[in-house]
C-alpha cells in the first residue's frame, strides 16, 4: 500500500527529523504546484521573493508596476521605475489590485442563469458547456441571416486585445460599442479638430512655467493623474528652475483646485467663453504669435470684441480684472499650457469649450514645444487600434432603441457596466427585462465576461469568469502617452487562483475565450496562432525586427521577449513627432450651455458629479481598500455625500450627516450632507462610485448612484456625448441623520461673525 505525504507526516509526528526523511523520499510532482494560502504546506515556505513587471488594470491609465511574489503569491505592488508613463510612482488603485486578485467574491466557474433574469440565481457549468452554448447561439444567428444584431459592448480596450475584439466582431458581422461611465467622446473630438490628430497629446507639465487648467482635475482622476502628479512636482520644485504658477478654473473646488495658486470659480458651462475672453486680451495687447492669431481669427474675419472681459464678466461670473491678469500672465510666462477636460467637456457646449481652451496653446506658441502640448506618435505596430473604441451617448441610445424593437439577439459584455453607468431615464434596464409579443426577451441572450458579479453580470444569462489582470497576458498603448512610442506588456505574475478547480472550471483570459469561440464558428480573424499569448509574441517579433528601441543587445527573439517582459514593455524615446506644425483651425463660434430645467426656482442647484480618487467611476467599489481610502478633501469614506455651500446649508438648517434627498426631473437619491467651505452657492457636488445593485458584499446596496438621476436629453450638440454636468436638482432635508464615515473626526465649526452668521467664503485668489 503506497504511503501518501499526509499519512507519512502523521506517522512521523511532524518532527524535524520527519521533515528531513520526507525530503529524502522525494516530493510527488503534483506537490510542486503552488497551492492556495490555506492549503500551502510549511515545507514550501522559502522566504525568498521575486519581482515581476506587468501593467496595472485597476485604472484606465494602465500604469507600469512590479509585483512582489513569494511562494507563488502576490504580496506587494510598486511602481515600475522603468515605465515611461508613471516612472516608479503608482496609485492607491494599483495597490488594491491585490485585493481584486484574492477577492472572496470572484467567480470561479462559468455560471448559467437558473432564476428570473436579474434574480442573481446561477448554477455552475463547465467551460465546454459554456463555450458550446455561446457558440450555438452565435452560429444560429449567423445561419438565419436576418437583420438582428450581435453587439459586443466593452470598456475602451486598446493594443492587442482591442485588435482581437475588433477582428472578432468584424469577422462575425456584429457591432462593437465602447462604453465608459464618463465618456471621452467630446475630448477626443476636440483634440482631433484642434490639433489635427486622433491620438491624445502629452501635456508637458513638468517643463511648463504657467498652467491654465479648465475643469481638468488632473492631480486626482482626470487623464493620467500619476504621471501628471509626478510632473507637477517638478513643475513646483524642479532643479534649476523657478517655481511654476498654476491657475485652475472650475465650478467645483476639486483636488487640483486645492493645489493651485489660484482657483477661479466660473459659472457651469461658461469655460469656453472665458477662454475666448482670455484670447481677446492676448490678441488685443499684441501678446500672441502673429501666424496663430491670423489663423485663429480667419485673417481678421472673426472679431473677438464680443468676448472682451468687460462684456462677459457678468455672464460667466469672473471679474474683468481677473481675466485681464490671467491673460497677460499666461502670454508672458512661457512656456505655458492650457488644459481642458472634466466637467468643462460635460455640457451641451462641451466641444465648443474644449476647442476654445486648447486653441489658447497656439496663441502662446506651445504646440509641440517643450513645456506645452507634445504630440504623441501613432503606435509602432500598425495593426493595433490607434485609439480605443468609445461610443457616444447618442450611439448607446440608438442601441437601446434597437433593444426595445427586438433588433438585438445577442449581447456580449466585457468590462462595461451599462446598468450602472447609464441614466435610469434611458430605460436600459426596463428594455432588457421587457419581452416581445411572443414572450421572448427583447434581447434573448446576454453573455457577460467578468471577474465578479457587477450590476450588468447579474442580469446575464451566462457568465464567463475571466482571469484577474495579475493572472493574464495583455498589452497597452497609453492613451496619455509621454510624447514617444510606448507599448506596455502585461504578463501573469502568479498562476490562476482557481487553477486547482481543473480545466473544466476556473477562469480564463478574455482574449483566449474569443479565439476559441472564433475557432468554433470557423471565423477568419487573420491569426495563425491559437492563444492570446502567441498574438502578443507575434507583435513582439515585429518590434524585434526594428533597428531601435528600449530592449537592445538581444541575439535572438526569446532573449528579446524576456527583455520586454522584464522591463514591462517596449518604447522608443527617439520616435517623436517632428517637423512643421500645421496652422490651427479658426476659433469656434459662440455656443452657450443649456440645462435640463429652466425653472431655477424648482431646481435651483447645478449638479456636478465627480469621479472619486478611489472608486473613480464606480469600478473600484468592490474593493474594501478603495472603499476605505479617504477622499483627499473631505476625508469621507464608504458612503455617498453631497457637498453643499456652508451658508446655504446653514439657511436650510442642514448639518453634516443629515440625510438629504437630491431630486432631478428624472429621479432622486439620498446622500449624506457635507457643508463645504469651497462649494458654490448655486451648485452641489456628488461623488460617483456607490449605489451598485449587486450581490457583491462591499459594493452592493451601499450609497447612491448619482448617474441614475442625470438627464438623458442633455447632450453635446456636436458629438452626441452625455452632458453629465447639465442637470439641475433640488435638495430636501429628511428626518434622518447618519454619521458621515471619515478618516478623522468632524472639522471645527466654520467661522462666524458676532451675529453667529457664517462668514462668506470665496474662491482662493492669492
Amino acid at each position: 500500500m503506497p504511503i501518501n505525504r499526509r499519512k507519512f507526516l502523521t506517522l512521523m509526528g511532524g518532527t524535524a527529523a520527519g521533515a528531513v526523511l520526507f525530503q529524502a523520499c522525494g516530493v510527488p510532482e503534483d506537490e510542486l504546484f503552488v497551492q492556495s494560502s490555506i492549503e500551502m504546506p510549511e515545507d514550501m515556505v522559502s522566504g525568498l521573493d521575486n519581482w515581476y513587471a506587468t501593467l496595472c488594470r485597476q485604472c484606465p491609465t494602465s500604469e507600469g508596476i512590479v509585483v512582489r511574489v513569494m511562494e507563488g503569491r502576490a504580496k506587494k505592488i510598486e511602481g515600475n521605475v522603468d515605465y515611461p508613463v508613471n516612472r516608479g510612482k503608482h496609485s492607491a488603485r494599483c495597490e488594491a489590485s491585490l485585493q481584486a486578485l484574492y477577492h472572496p467574491d470572484r467567480i470561479s466557474a462559468p455560471l448559467v442563469r437558473t432564476g428570473d433574469r436579474g434574480s442573481g440565481q446561477f448554477d455552475e457549468i463547465s467551460w465546454t458547456d459554456a463555450i458550446g452554448r455561446l457558440s450555438y447561439q452565435l452560429k444560429k444567428l449567423q445561419d438565419t441571416r436576418n437583420q438582428k444584431k450581435m453587439i459586443m459592448m466593452t470598456d475602451p480596450v486598446s493594443a492587442h486585445l482591442g485588435m482581437v475584439v475588433n477582428r472578432f466582431v468584424s469577422s462575425y458581422g456584429g457591432k462593437h460599442l465602447g462604453q465608459e461611465n464618463l465618456e471621452r467622446t467630446t475630448l477626443v473630438a476636440a483634440i482631433e479638430e484642434v490639433f489635427l490628430q486622433k491620438t491624445m497629446p502629452d501635456f508637458d507639465i513638468e517643463n511648463s512655467n504657467y498652467i491654465l487648467s479648465f475643469g481638468a482635475d488632473f492631480l486626482n482622476t482626470w487623464g493620467s493623474p500619476v504621471r501628471y502628479g509626478r510632473g507637477y512636482g517638478e513643475f513646483r520644485q524642479g532643479d534649476n528652475r523657478e517655481r511654476g504658477t498654476m491657475v485652475h478654473i472650475e465650478s467645483r473646488f476639486s483636488m487640483t483646485a486645492a493645489n493651485a495658486d489660484r482657483w477661479i470659480y466660473v459659472k457651469p458651462g461658461m469655460e469656453g467663453i472665458l477662454a475666448l475672453s482670455i484670447a481677446q486680451v492676448i490678441v488685443t495687447k499684441g501678446l500672441g504669435e502673429p501666424e496663430a492669431v491670423e489663423a485663429l481669427t480667419g485673417k481678421g474675419m472673426i472679431s473677438l470684441d464680443q468676448f472682451s472681459p468687460e462684456k462677459v464678466t457678468e455672464k460667466i461670473g469672473v471679474p474683468a480684472e481677473k481675466i485681464q491678469k490671467i491673460a497677460v500672465e499666461f502670454a508672458q510666462h512661457r512656456p505655458s499650457i492650457a488644459i481642458g477636460g472634466g466637467s468643462t467637456a460635460a455640457h451641451t457646449n462641451g466641444l465648443f469649450n474644449l476647442k476654445a481652451i486648447f486653441s489658447l496653446n497656439y496663441l502662446v506658441g506651445s504646440v509641440n514645444e517643450k513645456g506645452g502640448i507634445i504630440y504623441n506618435p501613432e503606435p509602432v505596430l500598425t495593426d493595433i487600434p490607434v485609439t480605443p473604441v468609445v461610443s457616444s451617448f447618442t450611439e448607446l441610445q440608438d442601441f437601446i432603441r434597437d433593444v426595445r424593437q427586438g433588433d438585438v439577439d445577442v449581447l456580449l459584455v466585457r468590462g462595461a457596466n451599462p446598468f450602472y453607468g447609464l441614466p435610469a431615464a434611458t430605460g436600459f434596464e426596463d428594455a432588457l427585462l421587457s419581452t416581445q409579443p411572443d414572450g421572448s426577451f427583447n434581447v434573448p441572450f446576454i453573455f457577460s465576461f467578468s471577474e465578479y458579479m457587477d450590476d450588468t453580470s447579474v442580469m446575464a444569462d451566462l457568465i464567463f469568469p475571466v482571469h484577474n489582470a495579475l493572472e493574464d497576458w495583455g498589452s497597452d498603448v497609453p492613451v496619455n502617452g509621454p510624447g514617444y512610442q510606448v507599448l506596455g506588456f502585461q504578463q501573469p505574475v502568479v498562476r490562476p487562483f482557481f487553477e486547482s478547480r481543473g480545466s473544466h472550471l476556473g477562469t480564463r483570459g478574455f482574449g483566449d475565450i474569443l479565439l476559441e469561440i472564433a475557432r468554433e464558428l470557423e471565423l477568419d480573424m487573420g491569426f495563425d496562432v491559437g492563444t492570446f499569448k502567441e498574438v502578443l509574441e507575434d507583435g513582439a517579433k515585429q518590434l524585434y525586427n526594428l533597428p531601435q528601441g528600449s530592449v537592445v543587445g538581444a541575439t535572438d527573439f526569446q532573449s528579446f521577449w524576456h527583455g520586454i517582459l522584464q522591463r514591462g514593455g517596449w518604447w522608443n524615446v527617439k520616435d517623436r513627432v517632428t517637423g512643421t506644425i500645421p496652422l490651427p483651425p479658426q476659433l469656434p463660434e459662440l455656443e452657450e450651455p443649456k440645462f435640463d430645467s429652466k425653472d431655477a426656482n424648482m431646481y435651483p442647484f447645478h449638479l456636478i458629479p465627480f469621479a472619486s480618487a478611489s472608486l473613480t467611476d464606480g469600478k473600484g467599489a468592490f474593493l474594501p481598500w478603495l472603499q476605505a481610502t479617504p477622499d483627499p478633501l473631505t476625508t469621507a469614506t464608504w458612503s455617498t455625500w453631497v457637498e453643499i455651500n456652508v451658508k446655504v446649508a446653514d439657511e436650510m438648517d442642514i448639518k453634516e450627516g443629515d440625510v438629504v434627498k437630491i431630486s432631478s426631473r428624472y429621479g432622486s437619491i439620498d446622500a449624506l450632507a457635507f457643508p463645504h467651505p469651497g462649494a458654490a452657492p448655486d451648485s452641489v457636488s456628488i461623488p460617483i462610485g456607490q449605489g451598485h445593485k449587486t450581490t457583491e458584499r462591499y459594493a452592493g446596496g451601499r450609497g447612491a448612484n448619482v448617474l441614475s438621476i442625470l438627464s438623458p436629453s442633455m447632450k453635446d450638440s456636436r458629438t452626441g456625448s452625455l452632458a453629465w454636468a447639465a442637470t439641475r436638482v433640488k435638495i430636501e432635508k429628511t428626518e434622518n441623520w447618519i454619521r458621515l464615515p471619515k478618516f478623522e473626526n468632524t472639522v471645527p465649526d466654520f467661522p462666524r461673525d458676532d451675529n453667529q452668521t457664517i462668514i462668506k467664503l470665496t474662491p482662493v485668489d492669492s
